[in-house]
């Protein structure tokens, strides 16, 4: 159980009816993300680290069949036994699986079929859920609540990977219709004062968490200084107009080497046309915006512009705890509003923000045994933490010690940069 560590009265779901009514909640979610979408939006695949939104909704389900229903239901037959291969991610220890980067061949199942599956699973969970031992009850809340935050996991991916499946397309569609004014102004940069000294980062709380934030332990802080703001386009622009791209001696050796072989010369969604930046959204292809937190910046870019800036970026301890004094409010996938807002103060939401740490295992971190074991630490190799959640991240699936990790070129993912120096 040391994935989801315990249930109470103060945790996320509450009560033994409260999880049903959550479960049901969140796969409705998934569902409601994929409406907007036509038939054959369900089966783009645009890069290998994309998934089609169709294949999302059945490895979700794919989870909760394999971890819970097999698991704590002997008798269970599986709707389709070659789902088990085609919808397996990477867990190895549970067997083969279909290539990533052919995902998007799986013309079949169709969409229809699979809304068949999670239907099927779905009414087998809620049976499950329907389990009236309460030392059986523990066991599978804990795995309810993981399957639970695995699928909000993917419910980010799937607003990722339908806004680069989107943009790849030349006529640039738009996901959503924008309701909603964008805001203009931005405030100037202001900055924290922070103390050093030792403290304590990690999860040891009575709710759920991923075994990556454990344990809790000691970490020494250096004094530093924190911006209240994220870097916003125009100043992205600003080190754009300065040759920011062009010179060398602000990049990472192995960030110059790829900003030189794939040619990047501005962010992720950004074009120029006729001397005037667009950004390509959700809400499709607008004029930029000034004043918006840039978005979808790789860690390389993130450095360099630091760099550049005569900052750093801030490590994740010092990030951690500067969250763990603020309330979990910010500007989250609840609001409706799928693009980054101005802030001032916000630490949670809007962008997931580079840090200058490297995804590692914490001092006595064991993963878990079993295939449940292969969820995060397998990962810890050649990526970077970021923090905080973005418009992306539903509200209720994120915390403090929350630690999202990706790798050095990743820039698809809602991303973007808070500033640091040292006192």
């Amino acid at each position: 159980m040391a994935l989801t560590q315990h249930l109470s009265s103060s945790s996320l779901t509450g009560s033994w009816p409260e999880l049903t009514e959550l479960y049901q909640r969140i796969r409705d979610t998934s569902t409601a993300i994929c409406s907007p979408l036509q038939l054959d939006d369900f089966q783009i695949q645009s890069i290998v680290e994309t998934s089609p939104p169709k294949w999302h909704l059945a490895h979700v389900t794919w989870f909760f069949e394999t971890f819970l229903l097999t698991f704590f239901q002997p008798d269970y037959q599986p709707l389709n036994r070659e789902y088990g291969y085609l919808f397996n991610s990477y867990y190895q220890t549970v067997g083969s699986m279909h290539g990533r980067a052919k995902r998007h061949f799986l013309s079949r199942p169709t969409v229809e079929e699979i809304y068949q599956y999670r239907a099927y699973v779905d009414l087998h969970m809620l049976a499950l859920l329907g389990e009236k031992d309460q030392r059986r009850q523990q066991a599978i809340a804990s795995r309810v609540m993981l399957g639970l935050h695995h699928e909000q996991q993917h419910q980010e991916l799937l607003y990722m990977d339908i806004k680069h499946n989107l943009w790849s397309n030349p006529l640039r569609p738009a996901y959503l219709t924008r309701h909603q004014q964008v805001g203009v102004q931005v405030s100037d940069r202001q900055w924290e004062d922070r103390q050093g000294g030792l403290v304590s980062i990690g999860c040891e709380k009575d709710w759920f968490f991923f075994d990556n934030e454990s344990p809790c332990h000691k970490i020494w802080l250096e004094p530093h200084r924190l911006c209240s703001r994220l870097v916003t386009n125009a100043e992205y622009q600003g080190f754009i107009e300065d040759r920011g791209y062009q010179r060398p001696e602000l990049w990472l050796a192995d960030g110059w080497d790829h900003i030189q072989k794939n040619q990047w010369s501005a962010p992720l969604y950004w074009d120029k046309s006729e001397g005037q930046w667009f950004e390509f959204t959700l809400y499709g292809l607008e004029s930029l915006n000034p004043a918006s937190p840039v978005a979808h910046i790789s860690y390389y870019e993130a450095d360099a512009f630091a760099r550049w800036s005569g900052k750093r970026l801030p490590t994740e301890a010092e990030l951690e705890r500067k969250l763990l004094e603020m309330p979990i409010q910010g500007h989250f996938s609840d609001t409706g509003v799928f693009h980054p807002q101005t802030g001032e103060g916000q630490f949670y939401g809007s962008l997931w923000e580079w840090t200058a740490s490297p995804y590692l295992a914490y001092p006595r971190y064991k993963p878990l045994p079993g295939s449940l074991g292969e969820y995060n630490g397998k990962f810890m190799c050649n990526q970077w933490v970021l923090r905080g959640g973005s418009c992306v991240t539903p509200q209720n699936h994120i915390r403090p010690t929350y630690r999202n990790f990706f790798y050095p070129h990743d820039r698809w993912q809602f991303a973007g940069i808070r500033l640091a120096e040292d006192l």
